[in-house]
């Protein structure tokens, strides 16, 4: 889009400016006039939101994936003692439940050492439960063979700042004519120019109509945004205003163009100028904008415009 590399940087946040939802994030960055601008922001949610919304509905919320090779593999499993958990925790049995099925084996195991000879402290949160053997029915390793696998997604999060981006491409792309301060253009890449060519006739002739017309109809049929500029101000005034507006390329119908049916096609860069045929100008032109050939290649191949041959 135009933006120097050394215009770019990727910036890391630091764990005292992260996102709450984040286990990372990284910042795109554009260095303006007003020093490094955030353009884009990627932000690493793991699965915080998933989490949090099965968390407050208690509802699970995974993604589900059919195995080709059923995976058999040893889990410790507490079996608890439903009356007596209820007894003891009543509106808090079912977090305790679950926290205890949801303990690693190492911690399964633990907890089973421990109950042989004393009691075990459960830790939910900012909250702790006392857990007595009588709680606990058995605590065995068994073999589960599973046919799907459950997981939940993660979610990499890209936020982009339409405005700002548009802000960097237009500051980055603004450009000064050396040695002529008065003469601005938009070096907007071809790809990203809103209007890729513009359609100029040398003056007011009539007999230059039919070629602009047709020259403005077989861009259109490739899809190339045009132009036509037949304004009363000189060829020159109108090329100034073509490179404000950041438009690449311009096709001028002169008064070779009714003699030798060629016309010039010009450069915004370089303000150089070439002679084509007019039947193969649209064309070049496409292939010019989708980067298929070089404002070299064509000069390689078409003549270049010095002045024109009929007066």
């Amino acid at each position: 889009v135009g933006i120097p590399d050394s215009n770019l940087r990727f910036r890391q946040h630091l764990n005292n400016e992260m996102a709450h939802y984040a286990c990372d994030c990284w910042d795109a960055e554009c260095k303006t006039t007003y020093g490094w601008v955030e353009i884009v922001g990627c932000a690493d949610r793991s699965c915080f939101d998933l989490n949090a919304h099965a968390k407050a509905t208690s509802t699970k919320l995974v993604a589900q994936q059919k195995l080709d090779t059923p995976i058999t593999r040893e889990i410790t499993e507490v079996t608890l003692n439903k009356a007596a958990v209820g007894k003891a925790f009543k509106k808090q049995a079912g977090q305790v439940t679950e926290a205890i099925h949801n303990m690693s084996d190492e911690d399964k195991l633990k907890m089973q050492e421990q109950l042989e000879s004393d009691t075990y402290k459960l830790v939910c949160g900012d909250d702790s439960y006392e857990i007595t053997p009588g709680m606990v029915a058995k605590v065995a390793r068994v073999s589960k063979t599973e046919h799907v696998r459950e997981f939940v997604p993660s979610v990499v999060e890209p936020s982009f700042g339409i405005g700002r981006i548009l802000y960097c491409v237009l500051e980055c792309n603004f450009k000064v004519r050396e040695n002529d301060e008065k003469r601005t253009w938009l070096d907007l890449p071809a790809l990203i120019a809103p209007t890729k060519c513009s359609v100029l006739p040398l003056s007011s002739c009539e007999d230059f109509q039919p070629f602009v017309e047709t020259l403005s109809a077989q861009l259109r049929k490739l899809g190339i945004p045009c132009k036509v500029d037949d304004s009363s101000g000189s060829i020159g005034r109108r090329y100034t205003r073509t490179d404000e507006i950041g438009i690449p390329f311009g096709i001028t119908v002169d008064f070779d163009t009714l003699k030798f049916q060629t016309v010039t096609v010009r450069d915004r860069n370089t303000c150089t100028q070439i002679r084509v045929p007019v039947s193969e100008t649209a064309d070049l032109i496409n292939k010019l904008c989708t980067a298929q050939m070089t404002w070299t290649d064509a000069k390689g191949k078409y003549p270049e415009f010095t002045s024109q041959e009929t007066v």
